[in-house]
This record gives structure tokens, C-alpha cells and sequence, in this order.
């Protein structure tokens, strides 16, 4: 059983290293620096390309989730206010709002990170690999009640350092629709300086997936 003093000790660690433990230390320092705060407000700025599914069941899903719109070279900003173990994150890609807040929990077999989005609740363990930190879901929920594991989003997930620089994949799909939304891209503290995205960029993140998980 740990002590008080130890227990407070965790709790002001940031929330990902408290879902990591010992794993922390295998992040590389870009992924490390973005998730380091445990208490405050930190601005993250970048560009992205958003794409949506094409069927019109995706398409509707993404409109319903509040997703942003396709588009290639898009501003985004990440602000992240931290306090009390949680973090509210407040995305903007263009014009458009994605708001979620972040907590740990602690699953059956390893400790997760809660995500909220609304009603909804997704449960997904955080795994470092190599230059990457991956999130898989591993269960979901709305307005508290279970929802069935097979219908739960899916998609591949991650956080990379590439060359020292920040990158985020992120992709949403689910059985009954395939791919809604995937928006990937970059992203540097708000005092620094960001540049137009590249295809050359994402050529080498997707050959680099593909060499990862082919």
C-alpha cells in the first residue's frame, strides 16, 4: 500500500506519466515535452490534413461528432489546461472546436487513460513503441452504460517524435461505417514559429507506418 506522501507525489506528476510509470522514460522528448505539465495551461500550435470517410454514413457520423471539415494545410491549436490529476484539451483545426477532457483509470489489468467526449467515454492504454506512443481503445461507454467492445472506434492512433518534432495520427472508424475522420499532422509550443505542412512530411510518416505495421 503506498503512503499519503507517496500518493501525492503521483498525483502531481503529469497525467500520462501517471498512467506510464516506469514507461515514461521510454517516450522520446518530443512526446515527453507536450505531456510533461501537471499543473496550468500550456498552446501548442500546427498544421494538419483532415480527410472524412466517402460513404455517407461516415460522413453523417463526422458531422454528428462535430468533427472538422476535410481539408489539406490547416491551423491547428492544442490548448491543454491541467489541474487535479486531469486535463481539458481544446483543440481547434480552422475555425472549428473539439473539446474532451482526460483522466486515469485504472482497468483490470492496467491503468488507462479516460477520455470524454461529451456523453461518450473511451477507455484506450497507452503503449510506447519504438519513436511512437500508441493509443488503443479498450472499451467505451455512453452516459456511463457499457457499449458493446465490437462497435467500439477503432483506427490506428498515435504520437510520434520525428526528428525532434511532434507529430500526431490520429484516425476514427468504426465496423458499420469504416474510416469517418483522419487528421494528422504536427504540432510546436505556441512561441515558436510553425511553417506550412508538406506531402513530403506525410510521405514519410505513411512509410513509415507501413513499414511499422505491414
Amino acid at each position: 500500500m503506498k503512503s499519503k506522501a507517496a500518493e501525492r507525489l503521483v498525483h502531481r506528476q503529469s497525467l500520462y506519466r501517471q498512467i506510464l510509470g516506469k514507461d515514461w522514460d521510454r517516450l522520446p522528448s518530443a512526446i515527453r515535452g507536450l505531456h510533461e505539465m501537471s499543473e496550468g495551461n500550456a498552446t501548442f500550435r500546427g498544421r494538419a490534413v483532415v480527410e472524412r470517410g466517402r460513404g455517407p454514413f461516415a460522413r453523417l457520423a463526422a458531422s454528428i461528432a462535430g468533427f472538422p471539415a476535410a481539408g489539406e494545410d490547416v491551423p491547428v491549436e492544442i490548448r491543454f489546461a491541467c489541474a487535479d490529476g486531469r486535463e481539458v484539451w481544446t483543440r481547434r483545426f480552422g475555425d472549428k472546436v473539439l473539446r474532451s477532457s482526460q483522466r486515469p483509470v485504472e482497468g483490470r489489468e492496467e491503468r488507462l487513460l479516460a477520455e470524454h467526449f461529451g456523453p461518450f467515454r473511451i477507455l484506450c492504454a497507452l503503449e510506447p513503441e519504438e519513436n511512437r506512443l500508441h493509443l488503443r481503445v479498450r472499451g467505451w461507454s455512453f452516459l456511463g452504460l457499457p457499449l458493446p467492445a465490437l462497435l467500439a472506434p477503432g483506427g490506428r492512433t498515435f504520437e510520434e517524435d520525428r526528428d525532434g518534432l511532434f507529430h500526431f495520427h490520429v484516425e476514427v472508424e468504426s465496423p458499420m461505417t469504416g474510416l469517418i475522420e483522419r487528421y494528422r499532422g504536427w504540432l510546436k509550443p505556441a512561441d515558436q514559429p510553425t511553417a506550412p505542412i508538406t506531402r513530403e512530411m506525410l510521405r514519410k510518416s505513411d512509410d513509415l507506418g507501413a513499414l511499422m505495421h505491414g
